[in-house]
This record gives C-alpha cells, sequence and structure tokens, in this order.
C-alpha cells in the first residue's frame, strides 16, 4: 500500500533522493567505499560540501556578501548561536512570540542580555500572528519564526525594522518565494524540506559579526565556522550530502518559484474542504494560515473514531496533532505530492 507521509518532521523527501542516499552508504561516487566511512576532508566530501553551500545561495539568489554553514545542534542550538554572536554585553534584542519555539529561541537568548518581547500571541494560544508592532535602532537585533509547525501559522510578510533581521524558517525554508537579502540572518534544521535530522543550515551576512565585544566559546563562534568552511569538526555527512541532493532536486524542478506554486495548490486543496465540511475546523486565523503545516480538529468527536480509522487504512501517516495541541496535523512540505493531499480530502468527505 502507498504511503502518504504528512509527518512534521522528520518529514517526506523525495523518493529520488532516498535512492541516491542509500546508494551512496553502500559505495559512494564509485569509490568502493561508503559516504559514511569516507575522510570528511577528501576532496570527494568537500565537493560535497561547497555544492551544498553554493546551491543555497543560488536558490536563493544570494550574493558573495552572505555565507552559508551547515552545523550540527539543530535550531535549539542557533537559539544561543544568535544572542552570543549578535547581542552586545551591554545590549538588547527584540523578539517576536508567535509558537513553541520562538518562546524556546527568547528563553535562551535571556540568559545572555535583555530580551524585549515585541509582539506575542500566547495569551490566544498562538492561533495568530502579531502585526502591530515596530522594532527600533535600539536593539542589537530582531528574532523571528516565520512558521510555526504546531499551530500552523505563518508569517506572510516581514517587518521593515532599524536593525538586524534573524530568522527561524526551519519549518517552510525553501518552500516558498521571499526576498531572502532583507534577512541578516537564516537559520533552519533540516529536517523539514531540506534532508534528515543532523544537519542545520544558517546563512549569514558577513559583516554583521565581531561587534559584540564577547568572548564567544569556540564552537558557538559563527566566524570561525565560516572561516574553517563549516569543518572546524566533523560534519555531519550523511545529513549534509542528503540534503545536498534535495537541493539538486529542487533546483532541477523549477526552484523555489515552482515549488511555491504546488505548495499553494496542496494547501488550497485542504484548507477549502476544512471550510466546506462543518464536521472539521482549522486552528489559526484564516490570514496567518500556514503552507506547511496545516492543523485543525473534529467539531464532533463522536466521529473521531471513524475518522480515525478511514485515514490509518488509507495508509496516511503521521496527521495526529502535536501532543500540546491535539486535533491533526497535515504537514505540507516540498516533497508531498497532491495526491495525497486528494487521498486525505476524499476521506474527510467521507465522514458523515
Amino acid at each position: 500500500m502507498k504511503k502518504h507521509n504528512f509527518s512534521a518532521g522528520p518529514c517526506i523527501l523525495p523518493q529520488e533522493v532516498f535512492q541516491k542516499a542509500s546508494e551512496a552508504i553502500l559505495d559512494f561516487n564509485g569509490m568502493g567505499l561508503s559516504l559514511l566511512e569516507i575522510s570528511h576532508r577528501s576532496k570527494e566530501f568537500v565537493a560535497v560540501m561547497d555544492e551544498a553551500r553554493a546551491i543555497v545561495k543560488r536558490l536563493m539568489k544570494l550574493g558573495d556578501d552572505y555565507d552559508v554553514l551547515f552545523l550540527q545542534g539543530g535550531a535549539s542550538l542557533q537559539f544561543a548561536m544568535v544572542p552570543f554572536n549578535l547581542m552586545k554585553t551591554d545590549g538588547k534584542a527584540a523578539y517576536l512570540d508567535t509558537g513553541t519555539w520562538a518562546a524556546g529561541a527568547i528563553k535562551e537568548a535571556k540568559k545572555l542580555g535583555t530580551v524585549d518581547i515585541v509582539g506575542s500571541s500566547k495569551d490566544q494560544n498562538y492561533s495568530f500572528i502579531p502585526k502591530d508592532y515596530t522594532v527600533g535602532s535600539e536593539y542589537n537585533y530582531f528574532h523571528c519564526t516565520s512558521n510555526n509547525t504546531i499551530y500552523g501559522t505563518q508569517m506572510k510578510e516581514f517587518p521593515k525594522t532599524d536593525t538586524l533581521m534573524v530568522c527561524d524558517m526551519s519549518s517552510d525554508i525553501f518552500s516558498r518565494v521571499l526576498d531572502f537579502s532583507q534577512f541578516d540572518l537564516i537559520y533552519a534544521g533540516a529536517q523539514k524540506n531540506m534532508g534528515p535530522a543532523g544537519a542545520t543550515l544558517v546563512i549569514i551576512k558577513k559583516d554583521i559579526l565581531g561587534k559584540t565585544g564577547r568572548d564567544i566559546p569556540s564552537y558557538l563562534n559563527y566566524q570561525l565556522h565560516i572561516d574553517k568552511e563549516s569543518m572546524y569538526n566533523t560534519p555531519p555527512v550523511f545529513a549534509v550530502y542528503t540534503s545536498l541532493l534535495t537541493l539538486q532536486y529542487l533546483e532541477q524542478h523549477g526552484g523555489i518559484e515552482a515549488a511555491e506554486v504546488r505548495n499553494e495548490a496542496k494547501a488550497k486543496l485542504l484548507y477549502d474542504e476544512i471550510d466546506r465540511n462543518p464536521l472539521f475546523e482549522g486552528y489559526s486565523v484564516k490570514e496567518d494560515r500556514s503552507l506547511m503545516n496545516v492543523s485543525f480538529k473534529l467539531t464532533d468527536e463522536s466521529k473521531k473514531e471513524a475518522f480515525d480509522t478511514a485515514w490509518k487504512a488509507a495508509g496516511i501517516s503521521g496527521l495526529n496533532g502535536h501532543r500540546s495541541l491535539g486535533g491533526y496535523r497535515a504537514s505540507l512540505y516540498n516533497a508531498l505530492p497532491i495526491e495525497s493531499v486528494q487521498v486525505l480530502v476524499d476521506i474527510m468527505k467521507s465522514i458523515s
């Protein structure tokens, strides 16, 4: 039976990527050695790292004023690395509180300095994106989370600020067209649209570093990773290689522009059924609905057993909502075909 993977992450990737990655585990580039056993400093893997970093800038249309890093530790480590590298010893930062992961970033930043929460939707359980806020030049940087996987909200536009703009794009990176040059630093865990868990992408404008007056621990220092070209320590070779394969697949299939068209069609198909069908209700306000994560619930809990039985029987996986919110969550990442969304919609229509 065909499986329809709606998991929020680690998530679906193109089958072609899985095939090539599995081949590399057995024999990488005809070397007679596994990708997992070659030196990360061999010319073969250095070429992988160099191309992975280059393709990110091509897809995002960024110039040489940006550098690209592949690190470890997930977005959670970036919660600390950002303030270590950008918050001055006597400075402060502005944060937008839009969900669980934004709150996690705020918690870590508070350990290093003053944090002002310039906007929050916490009092309404993160069901919308705050909009009426300003970010002035008194801040060392502004931090936001572009997409909130648990609550199914997404920033549709970003504020004009008088300071550096930092964005956690872990769950919607490479899914829609943005002017990426408006950001001074972007970070994202790989395990959504880019690859398997284990690698973290950081895109950073080179001239923003070295201005905090802090003595930064070596591994947390972006400049050291830039100087070492993401090779300060042994990188997660499999995660980087699989990310490269995924980004090559994206580039070969029309880039971010084409992915956005596909993602909008998938989201429309599912949201239209949620709005049409009285048995279902979306979680977030309509204007802030995510293209990547559709959180919804039944309006009649007596239908839960029938609905759960039906979607599981159809080969759907990963549809249960996050434990903190409940209900259901359909993640529509780049590699999910619209046919899988149609299977889910057909099941929703069949429940009565």
